[in-house]
């Protein structure tokens, strides 16, 4: 079976899982999409756990995965605790107990949604050390809860457990474990596309692998070791994600910290998926803005990063922290400021900015390096925060440049974006302005949101003219900070193409007859009017006589 015919299986056994919830009036539920995960991550697990036992004993390597669970059966206790200690940190430890077979040889007990639940909650308590994510208050937040729990029937638990297991014992992720992001950036899209509508109150808009690609390929074109990698407001991870793999996942480290709970079990499933298990205990569930958790050795400052990439919510109602963040504790970190709360809508509120004075105090400030989804209006505002912000990048010298996308690039919002890049280490001012919002093909997504998706030529154009700083007519230009300061901080592409002029040369003879032709459409064009004029005199003179 190849990798095309092992994802199209996959995919199905997803669209299985979500008809076992419609089935049992799951579908659309807010539980669904934490059975529909965690269930796939148990697959997983229990696959990538055979796939590194046929590495670990190699008489297991040409065995089929069901002979080698049951050569892994008759083991004993000690040499099954020997054949653990040769696995890597990234592969979860499973009791035998906790296989799949061993669940779909069970399945007819009575009582098997218990058995079910046990099972997973025990792979999460056994494995919580590693593959857990922490909250504010330092709790850990295990892989798996009991999943009957959501079925409210009891007589139906069991038929809805054995009916997961069934779908799960028939098929296989083993030829696709050394795909890492190649594979699983696709299946996880396609995993999360229905519940990534609402991310929770500072999760990121999902963010396409389209711009997630381009901020990874521009920041780092040639790769990088020995860095760290964070997102504030991480979402699912699919920023944090490509960058690591534009890497390398073994030359970096990830640190994310995002509100909400949804979005961190999305990015924990997402880190496992990639190979970046070690990253797990970086990954906090809290209030970035008001509680950031990331902190220097001394841990009486934030911990500054090599990279940060972030797509953060553009407006959103944070009035209850609104005054605290403004107190003088935290003038440092918002050096422009924090948005006033308005008379009508609350949510309007733009924490975007928040989020990007807080990227700006945690990047490394020798060679730090980061990319923002911003919304374009940003660019050009006038007066106030954004304003200061950018005067900051400037008067720093920390500007690296802005790509404006199309619009509708992101099929959740309708908002204008931009990409804004800043580089600690470009001090001498060679900022590359690029628009690129003529760009892309645009598409119907679920038959009613319309969205611009750019092609892979398109990509190309974008990050190599990026990279190799490449001014062309109408699309790229490269400035100085005494040029951006010339134009009162614009980060607009627009403002700095050439204004140009297409000049014909014309014999006396041709500029006689053109002027003539001119002169006569305007003769006409005043007649015209006049006629109109004494029209509209007269028909006011007619509705007087007919008032008198």
């Amino acid at each position: 079976m190849n990798i095309l015919d092992v994802k199209a299986q996959t995919k199905s056994m997803i669209d299985d899982l979500k008809s076992i919830c419609t089935n049992y009036g799951l579908g659309n539920a807010s539980s669904e999409y934490k059975i529909i995960t965690e269930v796939f991550l148990y697959k997983f697990l229990n696959d990538k756990f055979i796939y590194e036992a046929k590495k670990a004993v190699p008489r297991f390597s040409e065995m089929t995965a069901v002979e080698v669970e049951v050569a892994m059966s008759k083991m004993t206790e000690d040499d099954y605790e020997l054949m653990l200690m040769d696995f890597g940190a990234d592969t979860a430890k499973l009791k035998r107990e906790h296989f799949i077979s061993h669940l779909f040889n069970n399945k007819n007990t009575q009582d098997f949604y218990k058995l079910f639940d046990n099972t997973l909650i025990d792979i999460g308590n056994y494995n919580i050390d590693i593959f857990s994510v922490k909250t504010g208050g330092q709790s850990k937040i295990r892989l798996f809860d009991s999943l009957s729990q959501f079925v409210i029937e009891r007589e139906k638990k069991d038929g809805f457990c054995r009916a997961i297991i069934d779908k799960l014992a028939n098929c296989s992720f083993e030829k696709v474990f050394i795909q890492k992001y190649d594979f699983f950036a696709d299946i996880f899209e396609y995993l999360v596309k229905d519940y990534n509508k609402d991310f929770g109150k500072y999760a990121e808009y999902y963010t396409p692998h389209s711009i997630a690609n381009i901020i990874a390929r521009i920041m780092v074109p040639e790769g990088d070791k020995n860095v760290t990698v964070y997102d504030p407001a991480a979402g699912s991870g699919t920023l944090v994600l490509s960058l690591a793999h534009q890497i390398g996942e073994e030359n970096c480290t990830i640190y994310t910290q995002d509100i909400s709970q949804k979005s961190n079990e999305f990015l924990r499933l997402n880190l496992i998926l990639n190979n970046l298990v070690h990253s797990l205990p970086n990954v906090v569930h809290d209030d970035t803005l008001l509680n950031p958790h990331h902190l220097n050795d001394k841990g009486d400052g934030l911990m500054t990063f090599d990279y940060i990439v972030s797509n953060p919510p553009f407006n959103t109602d944070f009035s209850d922290t609104r005054d605290i963040l403004a107190d003088e504790k935290y003038r440092k970190r918002f050096f422009a400021g924090v948005p006033n709360i308005p008379n009508k809508d609350k949510g309007s509120m733009s924490v975007y900015l928040m989020f990007l004075q807080h990227i700006i105090h945690s990047l490394d400030t020798f060679k730090g390096k980061a990319a923002i989804v911003v919304p374009t209006g940003f660019l050009t505002a006038g007066t106030g925060i954004q304003k200061k912000i950018r005067q900051y990048l400037v008067d720093e010298r920390m500007l690296r440049g802005v790509i404006s996308m199309p619009s509708n690039i992101f099929a959740t919002t309708g908002t204008n974006v931009s990409i804004l890049f800043i580089d600690c280490e470009d001090t001498e001012g060679k900022v590359v302005l690029m628009n690129a919002s003529n760009m892309g093909k645009k598409i119907k997504v679920d038959g009613k949101n319309q969205k611009t998706v750019l092609s892979n030529d398109e990509i190309a154009t974008i990050i190599n003219t990026f990279n190799n700083a490449d001014a062309t007519d109408n699309f790229c230009v490269v400035v100085g900070y005494d040029d951006i300061k010339e134009k009162k901080m614009s980060f607009s592409a627009g403002q700095y193409f050439d204004v140009k002029i297409e000049y014909i040369e014309l014999s006396q003879e041709e500029f006689t007859e053109k002027m003539a032709g001119f002169t006569s459409r305007i003769e006409k064009l005043f007649e015209d009017g006049h006629n109109l004029e004494a029209e509209i005199k007269k028909g006011l003179e007619g509705l007087q006589f007919e008032k008198n």
